[in-house]
């Protein structure tokens, strides 16, 4: 891969200027690839991870789960219709194509256990070619896109003295 996109990829609010330094490249050829990559779709987003744990007077509930699917491939388009069909659903966040037992994987997310429930029960169960699921619900994350999510806990344990 591009080293512009490898510096981009581990932080993405590093500037051009930053990144020509590191790379010995004038700023302007690094503005310049940066905006041949985002006209291209190489570059589709810069995002940011945020550790809700940490956040406080914030509602921050969510639920989160991997949907397992099993499909039928249809003739001449294989698992590329359904899966576009599923991936335009709102509450569907990533879809991959899988090997094994099941064909795709969801990740799924909604405002509450009922939410992603009502989703897999009249959205994605009842399509035609969906011949079905797994849920898994996710409890806690403890790493996401790379960065560990650090958990501030009260320490409750007695201090012993002797």
């Amino acid at each position: 891969m591009d080293e512009i996109l490898e510096i981009l990829e581990k932080d993405a609010r590093i500037t051009p200027d930053e990144i020509a330094k590191m790379l010995k490249k004038s700023p302007q050829r690094i503005r310049e690839v940066i905006k041949k990559y985002e006209k291209e779709g190489v570059i589709l987003k810069y995002k940011t991870v945020i550790n809700k744990n940490l956040l406080k007077g914030i509602n921050t509930e969510e639920v989160w789960a991997l949907i397992e699917v099993n499909v039928a491939p249809q003739k001449d388009v294989g698992f590329d219709k359904i899966a576009e069909r599923i991936y335009s659903f709102p509450e569907v966040v990533s879809c991959y194509l899988v090997s094994g037992t099941y064909d795709l994987l969801l990740v799924v997310k909604g405002k509450d256990l009922h939410t992603v429930a009502s989703f897999v029960a009249e959205k994605l169960a009842p399509l035609e070619n969906v011949k079905g699921t797994t849920t898994h619900f996710l409890l806690k994350k403890y790493k996401e896109d790379g960065i560990i999510l650090k958990h501030k806990e009260d320490d409750k344990r007695i201090a012993i003295s002797y």
